[in-house]
């Protein structure tokens, strides 16, 4: 392999990275009320023209008054012998007014040159406190994150839980036409959804059912560097899907697969087990 291939292999992991990060972020409402409750518990693969390049595994647990959500995974294939990384997030929180409300979210992401965590406490729907492990070098480049960008936002990984309200049927076309702002401890950003179709979907292990496809529209605001191709690129592009699927017992939709077009083919995040139940909710003890 020439050392421009690898190169290209690194640009391009850098790019799946951060899209992989979006997928981790892809929730897009505020907190809305989230009914009942049920586990996910689903595995992942990462292609890129269809050449496997990641994998991944993501646990979602809905309970009467709190709420986890944790997730792994890592390169495989060719994209390992160049980028082999791995990385890891969690969220955890209560459910307040029927509504999840994260106070805790960690990520882990280790390469071959370095492994960083990032922390973030949340409280009254903004960041209360957050850290980097180790601490990055000041980029005169990157865009200051101000204590205004760290209001009303999510973390990534509740973040990733697309909440429907009322009581109408959750994969309709309206539960695509929202968004949200995200920071995940280094980047503040929006992720704006809107409704593209409905299809049919089938794991390998698990779900067989519809599915809401929806268009996802990436805008950096703070702690990015504007000159980055990835940044730009991501910024540009309209063709980014993710479709959506529910828990069931839940008024909550999670994604089943993404699909982000490059310059190297078509990158896609896709669950290839999906198993989701629903759980009966807890009855009080009476004397």
């Amino acid at each position: 392999m020439t050392a421009r291939c690898a190169v290209s292999r690194q640009t391009l992991s850098a790019r799946l990275g951060l899209a992989i990060g979006l997928c981790a972020a892809w929730g897009l409402l505020a907190p809305q009320t989230a009914s009942a409750q049920g586990r996910l518990d689903a595995h992942y693969e990462a292609t890129l023209a269809g050449i496997p390049v990641g994998k991944g595994s993501w646990t979602i647990e809905i309970g009467d008054d709190v709420f986890s959500a944790s997730a792994q995974g890592g390169t495989a294939g060719l994209l390992k012998a160049f980028a082999g990384g791995t990385g890891s997030g969690a969220s955890q929180g209560r459910i307040v007014n029927g509504a999840l409300v994260a106070n805790a979210y960690t990520a882990t992401t280790t390469t071959q040159k370095k492994s960083e965590t990032i922390r973030i406490s949340l409280a009254n729907g903004g960041v209360k406190e957050f850290s980097i492990d180790p601490a990055p070098p000041v980029d005169p480049g990157r865009i200051p994150v101000t204590d205004a960008h760290r209001k009303s936002v999510l973390d990534p990984m509740t973040g990733s839980l697309l909440r429907v309200p009322g009581n109408g049927e959750v994969l309709a076309p309206d539960s695509c036409r929202t968004g949200a702002g995200i920071f995940d401890g280094r980047m503040r950003y929006d992720l704006k959804l809107d409704y593209k179709r409905m299809e049919t979907v089938k794991a390998e292990k698990g779900y067989h059912g519809p599915a809401l496809v929806c268009a996802i529209y990436f805008n950096p605001v703070a702690g990015y560097i504007p000159d980055r191709p990835v940044i730009k690129y991501l910024a540009s592009e309209r063709r980014i899907e993710i479709t959506f699927v529910p828990i069931a017992g839940t008024r909550v939709l999670v994604p089943f697969r993404m699909t982000i077009p490059t310059p190297f083919g078509l990158a896609m995040l896709e669950a290839t087990s999906f198993v989701t139940t629903a759980m009966p909710p807890r009855v009080a003890k009476t004397n």
